[in-house]
């Protein structure tokens, strides 16, 4: 079944009721039909035309996917400069530190575009155009196909359509399937991959509050980078040149220093990653029991141990500091959503649904033909889960959790080819592959900290999965080691060459495949993977049903309310939100106020602390309320503020748009209170965090200096 890989594409959307401006994750070039009436009864003053089109520069020229979806960012000038979040930018940062240069305590400013640093397989993707295929899929399927069929034939019409849409240009296509397959659209975009580092604050303010305040509000933190995109000097894509030159956009944000007020309107452009808002009971129980609590266990033991090393040296910090990060952030995530789901009592109110579908089929004895086993057919791909809590143990423990085993099973391919000709040209490029990216790996590797990740997780893998999922090295180290991971582990890596970066270095020298055949973690790693191909046979073996049962249960969602408007669950494709700034009642006798200010940051200062140092200069400036233009009326220096705008993780950058089309924010963050949202939108607490704009500015002037940065933007004043 795979849940784990095929989750991205599970239930999507239905709306059950009147939406509230709030809710909604809207494909852009939709609004005209569906959405702007009541956006502009909100408070936008802009037409459909000025956020998307194909026959002029609109905001959807503005907004561009980091590295494929990862996260969002926008053009603030007329020389492809790009504003996005910190921690989007974080392993960029990271990436370029050293004890000698400590981008990421310190910070980094570019004060002239000869200083900005490149950054390799970083890219950015522009949406050219928008266009829904459906017919052309959908008129050539039948009910007749297997759902082996009918994935083929979608993906035989889908290569045609992007070939055609592509033609002899640059760009790259990709047809994509909505509400469960029940709808298929174009997207046409254009990628650029010179991304270079421009600016980023100094982690203290980037990621001022860490763990501690994630996914928390009140909120001080001032998540951004900066980055430009080059390009060659005709304007198109191109990998990093000297001789690239700055990109001109067709449409740059221009950044307003009004402010806002509660109820002002609010939108947001991004490329939101994954919601699953109708997922059934079913799917939300399993990711309750099974997802959830696994994540949280393994990393928790994974971090404590990355934590241990990062507390010896700054060298260890700046190493494992965007790894720490990377596996926190849903760590504390799945926490949150297993209480939010539970509070809000999501399993009940999904059986509730479940129910009236289940009626409104039996109704009428042609949707009992169509859509009669949807509800069946998922519920019995849940019954028997063992091998898929076995695959996420896996994912999370093995293919997650130590870096070396992934790092050596890149090595099959040599291997491979060391076995078949050793003199063939597949030798060389597959050698390459692995030495090109040696230094960049070691780098931020410590053999040590991971080998003690292998024996905890290990030992976390084996007193949870059955035994008939465990690789057959377990059986050695209970025969030969009498169970102990610790002792096994130190040994694996004593004797690997993938234990150093040395030995490794002397091995592609003159690599051979008797050296792979007597290597440890080589061989552990081929029993790992081996273990994981025949765990996900076995998940497979309730893939069609699961797939049809969710096609079935969509489509038929969306027969029975036929009268609602739809949108699309997320799926890392450009997805507009609208709705208003505001505060919230989280729990009896509380009640945030919608934005923070610099005095706040000052009162959670802890001197010297990971999370809530608080920087010299930033103190200084405070103190003489050197705010300058960027002081709201008040005279206070706002940090962070709400809307009820609907994201989630991809959205992380995404800019916070006023009525007028003007900049307000960056998007970067969601409340605790609503973890539960990607599965369950729920309006009276669902809350978009996001940096003030102001906030920003005010941190690349007076705690940069770079004016050069300021100069090149439309500033509104």
């Amino acid at each position: 079944m795979k849940r784990f890989f095929a989750i991205v594409a599970f239930l999507q959307v239905f709306v059950p009721a009147l939406v509230k401006a709030d809710e909604g994750m809207w494909l852009p070039a939709l609004i005209e039909k569906l959405n702007i009436n009541q956006m502009s009864k909100e408070g936008c003053e802009l037409k459909a035309e000025d956020i998307y089109s194909i026959n002029h520069s609109s905001l959807k020229d503005a907004v561009v996917a980091l590295d494929h979806g990862s996260c969002t960012a926008e053009l603030i000038s007329d020389e492809g400069l790009l504003l996005t979040n910190h921690h989007c930018g974080f392993d960029e940062i990271q990436e370029h530190s050293s004890v000698d240069h400590d981008y990421l305590q310190n910070g980094f400013w570019a004060k002239t575009k000869e200083e900005e640093l490149p950054n390799a397989g970083k890219t950015a993707s522009f949406l050219i155009r928008f266009e829904d295929v459906s017919e052309k899929i959908l008129s050539k399927l039948n009910d007749k196909m297997t759902n082996d069929e009918r994935n083929h034939k979608v993906r035989e019409i889908s290569s045609e359509i992007e070939k055609d849409a592509i033609g002899d240009t640059h760009y790259e296509a990709r047809v994509q399937g909505l509400y469960n397959d029940n709808r298929y659209y174009l997207f046409v975009y254009e990628t650029f991959r010179d991304i270079r580092l421009v600016g980023a604050p100094p982690q203290s303010m980037g990621k001022f509050g860490g763990d501690t305040d994630n996914w928390m509000w009140p909120r001080h933190t001032c998540d951004f980078s900066m980055f430009r995109i080059y390009c060659n000097k005709d304007g198109k894509p191109a990998s990093y040149s000297k001789d690239n030159v700055p990109y001109k956009p067709k449409h740059h944000l221009p950044i307003s220093l009004k402010g806002y007020k509660k109820d002002d309107f609010a939108m947001i452009l991004g490329y939101p990653g994954t919601t699953n808002r109708y997922k059934t009971s079913y799917g939300i129980e399993y990711t309750m029991d099974v997802t959830n609590p696994i994540r949280i266990q393994v990393r928790a033991e994974k971090q404590r141990i990355m934590q241990d090393f990062m507390n010896t040296s700054r060298k260890a910090r700046i190493m494992y500091s965007a790894k720490y990060a990377r596996s926190s952030n849903y760590y504390k995530y799945s926490i949150g959503q297993n209480q939010g789901l539970q509070r809000l009592n999501v399993i009940e109110k999904k059986q509730q649904l479940e129910d009236k579908f289940t009626q409104w089929v039996n109704a009428d004895e042609k949707r009992k033909e169509k859509y009669g086993n949807a509800i069946s057919l998922i519920a019995d791909a849940y019954k028997n889960i063992d091998d898929e809590k076995a695959f996420e143990y896996m994912v999370e423990s093995m293919v997650r959790g130590p870096e070396i085993f992934y790092f050596a099973y890149r090595t099959r391919p040599l291997y491979d080819a060391l076995k078949a000709d050793k003199n063939s040209e597949h030798v060389n490029l597959a050698s390459e592959r692995v030495k090109d990216g040696l230094d960049e790996f070691f780098k931020d590797y410590d053999s040590e900290t991971d080998q003690k990740i292998s024996a905890a997780l290990f030992r976390i893998y084996e007193e949870k999965v059955s035994p008939q999922y465990h690789p057959p090295f377990f059986k050695t180290v209970k025969s030969k080691y009498n169970n102990d991971f610790e002792k096994y582990t130190k040994e694996l890596y004593a004797k690997s060459v993938f234990g150093s970066q040395d030995r490794l270095v002397r091995f592609f020298q003159a690599p051979k495949a008797k050296v792979l055949e007597s290597d440890p973690i080589f061989q552990v790693s081929l029993e790992i993977f081996r273990m994981m191909g025949l765990i996900s046979d076995e998940t497979n073996k309730t893939t069609e049903q699961l797939e049809i049962g969710n096609r079935l249960f969509v489509g038929g969602l969306m027969e029975m309310e036929a009268d609602k408007n739809f949108y699309p669950d997320a799926n890392s494709t450009m997805r507009l939100t609208y709705g208003t700034v505001g505060d919230y009642i989280p729990r009896d006798a509380v009640k945030y106020e919608y934005f923070t200010t610099l005095k706040g940051y000052l009162e959670k200062e802890i001197p010297g602390d990971d999370e809530f140092d608080v920087p010299a200069k930033l103190k200084e400036l405070y103190f003489k309320k050197d705010f300058g233009r960027y002081a709201d009326a008040d005279g206070n220096l706002r940090t962070c503020f709400m809307t009820n705008n609907d994201i989630t993780g991809g959205n992380s950058g995404s800019p916070v748009i006023n009525g007028k089309g003007e900049l307000i924010g960056v998007a970067f963050d969601g409340n605790w209170e609503a973890m539960s949202g990607d599965i369950a939108f729920e309006n009276d607490l669902q809350k978009c965090i996001n940096v003030d704009i102001r906030f920003v500015l005010w941190t690349i002037d007076k705690m940069g200096g770079a004016q050069n940065l300021i100069d090149e933007m439309t500033i509104i004043e």
